[in-house]
């Protein structure tokens, strides 16, 4: 398997403490593949956004979801492919949010959609079991999109002791 990315980490002195250090994409990363909960924002045809909560795993420099074809998220994606997903921490003084904007893209490899299906096993345990079947999960009776989502640029908002905000491009 190749090696992750390690995007170079720019810290903003403007929204971080004195001496703040720049998140690093190691950390941010690991927020990213240990979340539960991730937020998805996608564009309505007419430029409204949507936002709702998912699961889904982070494997192979991006993040992965999947949705049922008539649901809202699936229909913005077919006009508009770019999203922003976050994660994080509600608490004022600790924690860690990661903001990752990019397109998403419809995954359709059988082999990449049954990996992508056993990292939703071990991560969300039998209630989240897939089979893949004509380039879609199959689950619970119902069948669902997969979608990848290759960052183009994230953010993380670091809260603590310190306060730092950090970006990268991809």
């Amino acid at each position: 398997m190749a090696e992750e990315k390690e995007p170079e980490p720019e810290l903003d002195a403007r929204y971080s403490s004195t001496g703040a250090a720049p998140t690093t994409w190691h950390d941010a990363r690991g927020q990213l593949a240990g979340a539960e909960i991730y937020w998805l924002t996608t564009v309505r045809p007419d430029g409204r956004p949507h936002v709702t909560p998912l699961i889904g795993v982070w494997l192979d420099d991006a993040l992965h979801f999947c949705t049922g074809a008539d649901e809202r998220k699936a229909k913005n994606l077919a006009h508009n492919r770019r999203v922003v997903l976050t994660t994080g921490n509600n608490a004022l003084g600790e924690g860690l949010d990661v903001v990752l904007e990019g397109k998403a893209g419809r995954v359709r490899s059988e082999n990449q959609l049954r990996r992508i299906a056993a990292a939703y096993g071990a991560k969300y345990g039998s209630e989240w079991q897939f089979e893949v079947r004509d380039q879609v999960f199959v689950g619970g009776g119902h069948e669902a999109l997969v979608y990848e989502v290759e960052p183009t640029v994230a953010f993380a908002y670091a809260r603590g002791t310190t306060y730092s905000q950090t970006r990268w491009l991809f």
